[in-house]
């Protein structure tokens, strides 16, 4: 046997480093290819890293809660074969991560006793020590798992398959939030009285939360409103969201109009379309527009859509309802959270009249949709004005008032405004 160094693998462009969160492995333990070794996380998502090959782990390089540099040796592994793990590509292994957990391959070695036997005598279930951890910590009987779909290599199931089947169970059996009963769980209650329960905020609450303060303190926030009738559009969806599902596999949602909208109006408008260094201000070249999602823990990420400018609606709508679908499952991959010049956030879907939006740094704004709701209007018609019931929403831009001034967020505004409501209720896919 040859003892080698497995590394840190890249974890998508522009990470320097990631935090090991939790070893899967031990000291001493004998596993195979594809064994996940251990959780990390940067300030955007949490990876779960497998072994490329089998062997035993002789030595553990860094401690729970440590941050490692990309490229740096975690561990001393006494491989089976000759062949050093320095000497391996690093995109191979960099293939094999995610979000979502990888496939969960273990040697008999690495199981009890009753787990072994449990393989041996006919279940199809292949379970990491990780996701039994999680079973027991849930109470979660080998019937309910194989009522799981897995989603690994051979349909294993992975950590990512397990906590949406805690979720999905939660709902269905309590009328308290599945998020919030998850939360609870997993965070250590500091003290309980009679009617306060503290808890700990989970780690991606405390990125959210430090990232927020962050981006108030860095740039003076402004907000401006504006009214806008969407009728065109409403119309024009309603006639045709059969029509493109069927033809295109996707549901047909306002968002990519908007996201259109806000496009070309980015064209108009450039200097919306910047970040900040010390004195010196960035035109971004590229459009790169993020989508705020909501996750089911309530949590909240931002895939980016890069490039938004360059697709029609077909390709708008297919890259809006592939990266919220994969956010939610926590499918993301680093790349596709990085980049964003832009965001722009739905309140709508909440029922949420308006709002003033936190800008998402380093960019210089944000917007924000409104609920869309039929309401009375002024309209212009050719024998003189009229009232109409019309569909309405609210845009807000909260931007850097650093870099941007009212003028020109009022403008920015104004185009998206326009562009929707001289929508083409004609236009075909």
């Amino acid at each position: 046997m040859a003892d080698s160094e497995m590394l840190l693998p890249s974890m998508g462009e522009g990470f320097t480093d990631a935090t090991i969160t939790k070893w899967l492995v031990k000291e001493g333990d004998t596993v195979t290819e594809d064994t996940p070794i251990v959780e990390v996380a940067t300030d955007k998502v949490d990876s779960e890293i497998p072994s490329p090959k089998s062997g035993i782990i002789e030595k553990l390089l860094y401690n729970e809660g440590d941050i490692v540099q990309i490229g740096a040796p975690i561990l001393i592994f006494k491989s089976h074969q000759t062949t050093e793990f320095s000497n391996i590509n690093n995109s191979s292994v960099t293939k094999e991560i995610s979000t979502v957990a990888t496939p969960n391959i273990i040697s008999e070695n690495h199981l009890s006793n009753k787990e072994t036997e449990t393989l041996k005598t006919g279940s199809k279930t292949f379970l990491s020590p990780l996701v039994r951890q999680i079973m027991k910590e849930h109470i979660i009987s080998e019937n309910d798992i194989r009522t799981i779909t897995g989603s690994g290599i051979e349909g294993r199931i992975t950590k990512n398959d397990i906590e949406n089947f805690i979720n999905i169970k939660s709902a269905e059996t309590s009328k308290i939030k599945p998020q919030i009963i998850e939360q609870v769980k997993k965070t250590e209650v500091s003290f309980t009285t009679s009617d306060v329960e503290v808890v700990e905020m989970d780690r991606m609450r405390k990125i959210i939360a430090e990232h927020m303060v962050r981006s108030v303190q860095t740039s003076p926030h402004v907000t401006s409103f504006i009214e806008v009738d969407v009728t065109r559009i409403v119309e024009w969806r309603n006639k045709l969201k059969d029509e493109f599902l069927n033809k295109h596999g996707e549901k047909l949602t306002f968002m990519p109009v908007f996201i259109e909208a806000s496009a070309m109006a980015i064209k108009d408008y450039p200097l919306i379309n910047v970040s900040v260094e010390g004195t010196k201000i960035l035109i971004k070249k590229n459009i790169n527009i993020g989508i705020a999602t909501s996750l089911p823990s309530w949590n909240l990420i931002v895939p980016v859509i890069h490039n938004a400018d360059q697709k029609n609606l077909i390709g708008l709508s297919k890259s809006v309802n592939d990266l919220a679908n994969r956010a939610r499952q926590n499918k993301l991959l680093p790349d596709e959270i990085k980049g964003g010049t832009f965001t722009i956030t739905n309140l709508g879907s909440f029922g949420t009249y308006s709002g003033t939006p936190i800008i998402n740094q380093p960019e210089a704004a944000i917007l924000a949709i409104g609920t869309i709701n039929k309401k009375p209007a002024v309209i212009e018609t050719s024998a003189g004005d009229a009232i109409a019931i019309r569909q309405i929403t609210m845009l807000s831009i909260t931007f850097d008032h650093r870099i941007v001034d009212g003028a020109l967020a009022g403008a920015f505004l104004k185009r998206i405004a326009e562009y929707l409501e001289n929508f083409d209720i004609l236009r075909k896919f």
